[in-house]
């Protein structure tokens, strides 16, 4: 009779179990969740609710954050095609200025985009993988150390940014432009100030010109170690000045933006 009770008895998970289980849920899942252990009084497993809930809280705030960052966009999408456009590696002593074009489709559900400075490296690579993937299109451009010596960095800016929006598949019916209007661009254009916090469009531009470049400075570093570019990525960090002052500069070395230090 005994032997009977216990088989009739339902093995209670512990907290790791629980643990695991709730760390493995996709959020849509975590109703479901607390159903089924809102009965459960044990303090770890009441924390997972509660956990859940904060999570919950959290994913609809960035919903509404990513849904007014749309303004723009929802301002001229009866136009067409609108390109969110940005420049990463103005400022640095060394390697490219890089500029991205993003068209994002009118539906686009891409969550945590931002400044891409406002985000993690490991943010920064996972939406950039998610834009690679549901974009419209997607173009690059960029302008060498030589090529801003020649021109300065504004104008080569400019042109990495034309060549940017040229190697989009479709063409854009407006560009939404952090801060610029380009020249020589007969694409109509809206200059937005700090536009990579205000467009999903120009924020996804950032993040993509900021990982294509930081990829560029790591593989750079592994030519260039002395300078640190991996971890400064061109800019003037303490160590990039010291190592420029001990080791002169390297072929990706701006000559106009390192008088100071040569």
């Amino acid at each position: 009779m005994a032997d009977s009770r216990e088989r009739g008895k339902v093995k209670m998970k512990t907290i790791s179990e629980i643990k695991e289980e709730f760390a493995g849920l996709d959020i849509i899942k975590y109703q479901e969740f607390r159903n089924r252990y809102q009965e459960d009084s044990r303090a770890g497993v009441q924390k997972l609710i509660e956990q859940s809930h904060k999570k919950e809280a959290a994913l609809e705030a960035e919903k509404l954050r990513t849904e007014q960052m749309k303004v723009y966009e929802h301002r001229y999408e009866d136009l067409g095609y609108l390109c969110g456009i940005d420049e990463v590696g103005r400022g640095p002593l060394a390697g490219p200025v890089v500029a991205g074009a993003v068209i994002l489709p009118k539906d686009s559900q891409i969550l945590y985009l931002n400044d891409s400075k406002k985000l993690t490296a490991a943010k920064r690579e996972e939406l950039y993988d998610v834009i690679m993937k549901e974009a419209v299109a997607v173009g690059i451009g960029m302008a060498g150390p030589e090529r801003i010596d020649e021109l300065n960095i504004l104008q080569a800016t400019y042109e990495a940014m034309r060549q940017a929006v040229s190697k989009l598949s479709v063409v854009p019916q407006l560009l939404l432009n952090d801060a610029v209007t380009i020249p020589e661009v007969v694409i109509p254009q809206v200059p937005i100030i700090k536009g990579d916090a205000k467009s999903v469009s120009i924020a996804a531009a950032s993040i993509v010109a900021k990982v294509t470049r930081d990829r560029m400075m790591e593989d750079y570093d592994k030519i260039y170690p002395e300078y640190g570019f991996a971890s400064n990525k061109g800019y003037g960090a303490q160590v990039h000045i010291d190592a420029l002052k001990k080791y002169g500069p390297c072929p990706i070395h701006r000559r106009t933006f390192i008088t100071h230090f040569v």
